[in-house]
């Protein structure tokens, strides 16, 4: 039989069969599934439809994707060769470098990035319509969000795992490395934070949440030393009893909530805030298998299978969508859920499940590290982030098929809706929905809720949401209680696992950091170095915690309109390290792949960051919010959501922050993509590739002759 090299692995072997008539079948069947129901969706003109056809437009989409463009991009630009020790190989150290199991990695991966943006940016976006938000989430994860994911993570492997800001800077130069490296551990600090806030807030005085949480730590510690220690490479065996131990932990959360136990479990924000500060700290400084890689894992289990059983409720029940598919706030940019058009703030809002910046951290931080073998890139880069598309997809789905007069009376602001249900429906009906004061009380006591007015953020609309979804095809409407603190508790875990991987990043980028400055630091495996950058960043995003914990206008209240953007604007600045390494390396007929990305994310970004700083609307620009709280503090009066005049101060102060350093975070990105440009130029004019950083070949003695790796974390003996 004729062999070749196959571009996926570097390894010989035969030559390409041609396509069966099955799979053409197959995918000519899946193909016209997806159009059809993406036909629907766009004919769709005032009727409602039902929300199985954005499950399979979204799903037929997502296979397409993954067959097709992701192997092209995998065949013809990164070429990974598994013949190439990767560094988990490589520098192997049992705490951060380690050659993990592809499942296991996936699941790590998944949990890691898969944080509150997919939850709760399309429930915020719902108010523009279910259209606008599904095209943008399928668009955007296939020819963006997973592209820049799995080409960040190829990179960073092929660089020692080296952190995105180090990249920047030993790609592009130190001025231009030195602006991302401040930017992106700022910006870093501030989604840590945000993150960090949501699960504080979802958990408070939730003993269910909170003791069904925490039981995930010992559970993924008993995991991590049965596939390391007791039975090394049983990924299954880990995997049965981890699942069965997790469905056991939730159950007992229940019992626990309606026990005498429940006291000890009902914590209040400020007590959280250290527990968190702790886990963080200890899940950023223990080995790599012990904790953070098994937990994440396990955590893929509750959160795939959650949002595996809402589809299969979607297909079942076939609720309808309320919402329509493009509202009259999409243009008019009056949303009282956030203000802005549709452009560019839909793609500020909806970040994570499309493209997030966040995720570039992970996939040159932890991942890398950890990835067994080269062509495992696409399945965990590509992949992962399909996965986490349609986590947003059903979050979009669970919001739209709401009533829009309940949507509107949960996230509007309190300031609009008032402390009753009568004020509530009154301010409802002037937005030009319908919901009475006995609707209102009712969907509250079906979720023993004692109010939903003003419930904004995201987080209880989706809870409602899924409840309707699972009560009407799993226990009718008397489970509609049960089903919502579950998708509360289920929110919390889900983004748990983005903190604690964070934190360890951020440890990574503070020691690329300190190690420009002196090397020793810089040593991934040097304890005192370990442990003294865990502390800061810990401390960092800490700091902003507590204090927004305890006041609702302070501390990562403070930052968290920059969210959005400054998400994005890493999504820029890891998209500007891969169009500059595609071009040093020769890559130049293929740099269109990340390019046109890169070009939409700085088109959406800075049009946002323009309108934040210039507009005119106190709804929209900072500087226009300082204005008018300023004048109505010189003139005595105080506005909301202010209650004081202290509390005007505050807000005076926090859009001035604001709209500094938004300022300031558009400036460093704007260094960082000029002094790429002009990296790229030269590489362009260069008759010979420009050297990168890319570490030299070292051959792979995983799964070679007589060879074997103790130990693969996770890896089937």
């Amino acid at each position: 039989m004729p062999t070749s090299v196959m571009p996926e692995t570097g390894l010989p072997g035969p030559s390409r069969p041609r396509t069966s008539p099955r799979a053409i079948l197959l995918w000519t069947t899946v193909a016209l599934l997806g159009a059809v129901a993406w036909g629907v969706l766009a004919l769709a003109r005032g009727e409602k439809i039902s929300a199985v056809w954005l499950v399979v437009a979204a799903l037929g989409s997502y296979a397409i994707a993954y067959r097709f463009y992701s192997r092209f991009i995998v065949r013809r630009i990164l070429k990974p060769d598994d013949r190439r020790a990767t560094p988990a190989e490589r520098l192997a150290d049992g705490v951060d470098f380690q050659p993990t199991d592809r499942r296991v990695l996936l699941g790590h991966h998944f949990a890691a990035i898969a944080g509150a943006g997919p939850l709760v940016g399309p429930v915020l976006a719902a108010q523009m319509g279910y259209l606008p938000g599904t095209l943008w989430i399928v668009a955007g994860v296939i020819f963006a969000g997973a592209v820049q994911d799995m080409v960040v993570l190829f990179l960073s492997m092929r660089r020692d795992g080296t952190s995105l800001g180090q990249m920047a800077r030993d790609e592009i130069g130190r001025a231009g490395g030195a602006a991302a490296l401040i930017a992106v551990f700022a910006i870093m600090i501030i989604l840590l934070g945000v993150l960090a806030l949501v699960v504080v807030n979802a958990l408070a005085h939730s003993p269910w949440g909170t003791f069904s949480v925490a039981m995930t730590i010992p559970i993924a510690l008993f995991m991590g030393f049965w596939m390391h220690v007791i039975r090394p490479g049983r990924v299954v065996e880990s995997s049965l009893i981890g699942v069965a131990l997790l469905l056991l932990a939730i159950v007992g959360g229940r019992w626990i909530q309606e026990s005498s136990l429940a006291g000890a479990f009902t914590l209040s924000p400020t007590t959280l805030v250290f527990c968190l500060l702790g886990y963080g700290f200890v899940a950023s400084v223990l080995p790599v298998w012990m904790l953070l890689a098994p937990r994440d894992y396990l955590s893929t289990f509750m959160k795939v299978g959650t949002i595996a059983l809402l589809a299969v409720g979607v297909v079942v029940a076939a609720p309808v969508l309320h919402a329509d598919s493009v509202s009259r706030f999409a243009s008019s940019g009056t949303g009282p859920v956030f203000a802005g058009s549709l452009f560019p703030f839909l793609f500020i809002t909806i970040a994570c499940g499309a493209l997030s910046g966040f995720h570039a951290l992970v996939a040159s931080g932890t991942t890398p590290k950890l990835i067994q073998k080269e062509s495992q890139v696409r399945m965990i880069g590509y992949g992962a982030m399909l996965m986490e598309s349609f986590v947003a997809i059903m979050a979009l789905i669970a919001a739209a098929t709401l009533e829009p007069g309940l949507y509107y009376a949960m996230n509007a602001p309190a300031g609009l809706l008032g402390t009753t249900v009568e004020s509530a429906s009154h301010a409802v009906a002037g937005l030009g929905f319908t919901i009475t004061p006995d609707q209102l009380t009712h969907a509250a006591h079906a979720v023993e809720e004692q109010t939903l007015i003003a419930r904004s953020g995201g987080a209880p609309t989706l809870a409602v949401g899924m409840s309707e979804i699972f009560s009407g095809v799993f226990g009718g409407s008397t489970m509609k209680a049960f089903w919502y603190h579950f998708a509360i508790m289920f929110e919390a875990l889900f983004i748990l696992t983005t903190v604690d991987a964070g934190t360890r990043v951020g440890r990574f980028m503070l020691q690329d950091m300190l190690g420009n400055l002196w090397k020793p630091i810089g040593r991934v495996n040097w304890k005192p170095g370990i442990w003294l950058c865990s502390g800061l960043v810990v401390a960092a995003w800490g700091y902003f915690l507590y204090v927004g914990a305890t006041d609702p206008l302070g501390g990562i209240n403070q930052l968290f309109p920059l969210f959005g953007i400054a998400n994005q604007l890493l999504a820029a600045v890891a998209l500007t390290v891969c169009t500059t390494v595609l071009i040093k390396s020769g890559r130049l007929r293929w740099a269109w792949v990340t390019g046109i990305p890169l070009a939409w994310v700085v088109a959406v970004t800075y049009a946002a960051g323009r309108q934040k700083i210039f507009s005119a609307d106190a709804m929209v620009g900072f500087f226009a919010q300082r204005t008018r709280y300023a004048d109505a503090l010189d003139a005595g009066q105080v506005l909301p959501p202010a209650k004081t005049i202290d509390d005007m101060h505050t807000v005076v102060t926090n859009s001035t922050v604001d709209g500094v350093l938004v300022t300031v975070f558009l400036l460093l990105v704007a260094v960082v993509i000029v002094n790429a440009a002009v990296v790229c130029v030269r590489a362009v004019r260069s008759p010979v590739p420009l050297p990168t950083t890319e570490a030299p070949y070292v051959a792979s003695r995983i799964d070679g002759p007589g060879v074997s790796v103790e130990p693969l974390v996770g890896a089937d003996s």
